[in-house]
């Protein structure tokens, strides 16, 4: 059933309607229309989704949308643009020497890659 929930996202007050137990990820995606915190693995683990909550980084693909209220939910969107400038440079150079050992590993070891570096955008 869904409720709504009165979030603090980016400096704004946002109300929204979500079951307690909706990643917080869907919230800001498909309600907020924030498209800087992605869906990568689902799983926790690559972090694409990660934003900050209170100033700590969560993954928000396992948040629930409950935990997020009367807290302040920052995204890439909210951050200085020189900071998530110089962040996208950093992620960027990780994420290609990543990708290149990830598929040598896979050539040599026949196992299969989540794909999340090639549909990255």
């Amino acid at each position: 059933m869904a409720n709504e929930l009165t979030l603090s996202v980016n400096g704004a007050k946002q109300v929204v309607s979500a079951a307690p137990e909706t990643p917080l990820l869907f919230v800001l995606r498909n309600e907020l229309k924030l498209t800087g915190p992605r869906l990568g693995c689902g799983m926790a683990q690559c972090g694409a989704c990660s934003v900050l909550l209170d100033g700590e980084e969560v993954r928000a693909c396992i948040t629930p949308i409950s935990y997020a209220v009367g807290k302040q939910v920052t995204t890439i969107e909210g951050l200085p643009a020189g900071w998530a400038a110089e962040k996208r440079r950093e992620y960027d150079r990780c994420s290609q020497d990543a990708c290149t050992q990830s598929s040598r590993r896979v050539s040599t070891n026949r196992f299969p890659q989540c794909g999340y570096c090639q549909k990255r955008g």
